[in-house]
């Protein structure tokens, strides 16, 4: 298996919102308060309403259900989704992506699945995302 550097995001996030006690554990609900991206031929912001649906199951575990809607330098917008799980107690976290967009410059992006290396900072996260070949 080969894979390509694609882009590296940073998000700044609002203060999440926490439903505790649910059947599956305690879900954070965090909306990004600011965010960019770039990498070859990629470059933008994260628009509002992108976030992360964190579910942090009884076990510990937390599985992330990341969506992103990134709006590049030229004005096309790129919707982006993830999953994965983090290791909370050292503050990473591995994910898979999937890209949907209508814009003909990055439709290579609905053609492939990347895969996330990140680490959670103080107010948000940031993450290396890699094309897999």
């Amino acid at each position: 298996m080969q894979s390509e550097f694609l882009m590296r995001i940073r998000a700044e996030f609002e203060e999440p919102r926490v439903l505790a006690g649910t059947p599956l554990g305690a879900r954070r609900i965090i909306t990004v308060k600011s965010g960019e991206f770039a990498g070859p031929g990629l470059e933008g912001k994260l628009l509002p309403g992108s976030g992360d649906w964190v579910l942090v199951r009884p076990d510990g575990v937390a599985e992330l259900d990341i969506r992103f809607t990134l709006a590049t330098t030229e004005g096309s917008l790129i919707y982006m989704r993830s999953t994965g799980l983090l290791d909370a107690p050292r503050g990473y976290f591995r994910t898979s992506a999937v890209f949907e967009t209508g814009a003909e410059a990055h439709a290579h992006l609905n053609r492939l699945i990347a895969v996330g290396v990140g680490q959670r900072l103080p107010t948000g996260m940031a993450t290396e995302l890699h094309a897999v070949k």
